[in-house]
């Protein structure tokens, strides 16, 4: 981090940011490039592990990827606003970037990874047991190995 005065240092704070945020973007192997994707997520730390979940449709291009490599980068921020600075206008965020393996999870891990979105995206009355059930979703896990935390007003 070129700035290191910005960096978000506390664990606890990067999780705060990453609450903030309602959509991650996804970063995966592909040919040539690299290929992105935004979507929406929820997430829970257990024993000091991170996990993300999302859901997407059971195939295409993101599910292909995958297959073929499971290493995945996130990215998430939030913007709050913009700041005058000398003579100049900047902005307000807040971001995480990690880095981790994402696996397609079933059953009962499927299930707490719908919760856990649902709840994150505000739409917890939805049913998660029916959402996995209906076969028409796939619910991948990333395990997250590193993350880093940036904000430009600490």
């Amino acid at each position: 981090m070129r700035k290191n005065q910005r960096e978000i240092k506390a664990f606890g704070e990067i999780l705060k940011t990453l609450d903030k945020c309602q959509t991650i973007r996804l970063g995966l192997h592909d040919a040539e490039f690299p290929y992105i994707v935004p979507l929406s997520f929820g997430w829970e730390c257990v024993d000091g592990k991170l996990a993300i979940y999302f859901h997407c449709a059971p195939e295409g291009k993101k599910v292909e990827l995958l297959a073929r490599n499971g290493k995945v980068c996130v990215e998430a921020d939030a913007l709050n606003g913009y700041a005058r600075v000398g003579q100049s206008v900047t902005a307000d965020y807040e971001s995480v970037i990690a880095f981790g393996r994402a696996e397609r999870v079933y059953g009962k891990t499927a299930i707490r990874g719908i919760e856990l979105l649902l709840a994150h995206c505000d739409a917890a009355n939805v049913s998660a047991k029916d959402c996995v059930l209906s076969n028409v979703v796939a619910v991948y896990k990333i395990s997250i190995d590193s993350i880093t935390g940036k904000k430009r007003f600490i």
